[in-house]
């Protein structure tokens, strides 16, 4: 199964620091730095909702770009193959994927050469500091456009995703193969210590002297019958 994180309602109280630093790592290296995780808000509880990591997931089926790939055990989106369709946003049934604005990866940040011009179009800034037509309602900067924005497990930090660290009251955890398998088991055993006094009816000897009633073959003609 895919790793994903996933917060407890129970112990969220709602302050947005796994949003800041999820923005904060990111844009310190060159990602898109719209946080990738949401707190949401529900009468009395509040918890952060982001990517799952579908093992099925229906954003890789639909990118016509193939932006979106199973890598490994998890699920990445390569920011700079994007084109901004939105189409995995609408896929995705928690809603966990979002368009930020910001310059992702790889793009370049000025032009070192001036572009010339009309007066009817727009011209990126330049780091040499030349006058460019760039003041009007079509100016634009290089590599800044509006791309979709994912959970990525923080894959380029060795210590994990950040929003698990920077949690406050611990809400956040990662869920993989173990977690699960531990999870099952607790569960097992809580149920199984639930009910003590049941546990004789499912006994070997109990099961074994249970009798069955032998049933006539015409039996379905006769009962019932007129």
């Amino acid at each position: 199964m895919n790793r994903f994180v996933i917060a407890d309602p129970k112990l969220c109280i709602g302050c947005g620091t796994c949003m800041a630093a999820c923005s904060e790592v990111h844009k310190a290296q060159g990602l898109q730095q719209a946080p990738r995780l949401t707190v949401m808000r529900h009468e009395q509880a509040t918890m952060p909702v982001q990517c799952r990591h579908c093992d099925d997931a229906p954003c890789i089926k639909v990118c016509p770009v193939e932006a979106i790939r199973q890598t490994g055990d998890c699920v990445q989106l390569n920011e700079s193959l994007c084109i901004g369709c939105n189409l995995c946003a609408v896929a995705c049934p928690f809603g966990a994927i979002q368009s930020g604005g910001s310059r992702p990866v790889a793009m370049a940040n000025s032009y070192d050469t001036y572009i010339p011009c009309s007066i009817r179009s727009s011209n990126p800034s330049t780091s040499a500091g030349l006058r460019c037509f760039g003041e009007d309602l079509l100016s634009w900067e290089p590599g800044v456009r509006s791309i979709a924005v994912k959970c990525d497990l923080c894959e380029f930090r060795a210590d994990g995703p950040a929003c698990v660290g920077a949690c406050p009251s611990q809400a956040l955890s990662i869920v993989n193969d173990t977690a699960c398998a531990n999870a099952a088991r607790d569960r097992r055993l809580q149920a199984a210590n639930a009910h003590p006094q049941g546990a004789p009816a499912f006994s070997a000897s109990a099961c074994s002297a249970v009798t069955t009633v032998p049933v006539s073959p015409d039996a379905s003609t006769t009962e019932g019958s007129c």
